[in-house]
């Protein structure tokens, strides 16, 4: 049996914590991290709570005192050992109580913490690519609230459906300028004459972990890497497309639509961080 965690109790899987009135069922009115775990330990745990409390601070929760990062972490790890876990991912999310839109019973946060375990390849790069669909029946807007991973998920969630329908891995997300904006559970970077481009923060995407890692890590590993717009005819004609997020770390793509790619240099790239960042790219 395995367990989840609710407002610092442990419940057995399937057990319903949630009240009917829930604006986090209503509205989707909070955010949440997904964090790796390797032989018991947090990767980038201070980068997931920071954001996480940027979040909050933006959605404007009153977060009490004794709510706190060390307080999460302990509860993470005391989950990981009930559930007999030792790689694990780890999704912590937190969101208002009960409410209606203007009437929320109060403004603290509520949260859930579950895990599930992770394959032992998980982190290593795919030897067999992605391929990627363009998801353009929704799109994400370049607002306040696009950085963070707020609850409020829908273009994501279509562009999954659409992806699974389609038989692909993955699906493109677009900003509301028709650019790319990020994937339905990752970071897009694009390989073109040896120089990597990743959509800036202003087109909408989210402020992924390993996305600022490699931001700061490859420049430093001699890698020029530059934060731009990138429009749907930019990203096809790439010579190479990989994907990041706090889970697999990354992930090249094969083929986008009717474009494929290898990933000579992202080899070079996979093993550049291997080297320079073990604790990260594990």
């Amino acid at each position: 049996m395995r367990y989840f965690i609710f407002n610092g109790k442990s419940y057995s899987e399937g057990q319903a914590v949630l009240s009917p009135d829930s604006r986090a069922a209503r509205y989707g009115d909070g955010l949440f991290e997904t964090i790796r775990l390797v032989d018991g330990r947090l990767i980038l745990p201070d980068e997931h709570f920071s954001r996480l409390w940027k979040g909050m601070q933006l959605l404007k929760f009153e977060v009490p005192k004794l709510f706190t990062p060390d307080k999460l972490m302990t509860e993470i790890i005391q989950l990981v050992k009930k559930n007999k876990l030792a790689d694990a991912r780890i999704r912590l999310a937190v969101f208002r109580g009960n409410g209606g839109l203007y009437d929320a019973e109060n403004m603290q946060p509520n949260y859930t913490i579950q895990a599930w375990p992770l394959p032992l390849e998980n982190g290593q790069l795919n030897h067999n690519g992605l391929q990627l669909g363009i998801f353009k029946d929704g799109v994400k807007s370049c607002d306040a609230f696009a950085n963070i991973k707020h609850n409020n998920y829908l273009p994501y969630f279509m562009g999954a459906l659409f992806a699974k329908e389609n038989k692909y891995n993955d699906a493109v997300i677009l900003n509301q300028h028709g650019r790319v904006c990020d994937s339905t559970i990752a970071n897009i970077f694009m390989v073109k004459n040896e120089t990597i481009y990743t959509p800036a923060l202003s087109e909408g995407c989210i402020a992924g972990i390993v996305r600022k890692v490699l931001l700061q890590t490859l420049p430093a590993a001699g890698f020029e890497i530059t934060e731009t717009e990138i429009s749907i005819e930019t990203l096809k004609s790439a010579d190479e497309i990989f994907l990041s997020n706090s889970i697999y770390n990354i992930r090249w793509v094969a083929g986008l639509e009717n474009s494929s790619y290898r990933n000579p240099f992202i080899q070079k790239i996979d093993m550049a961080l291997k080297q320079t960042n073990k604790e990260v790219f594990c």
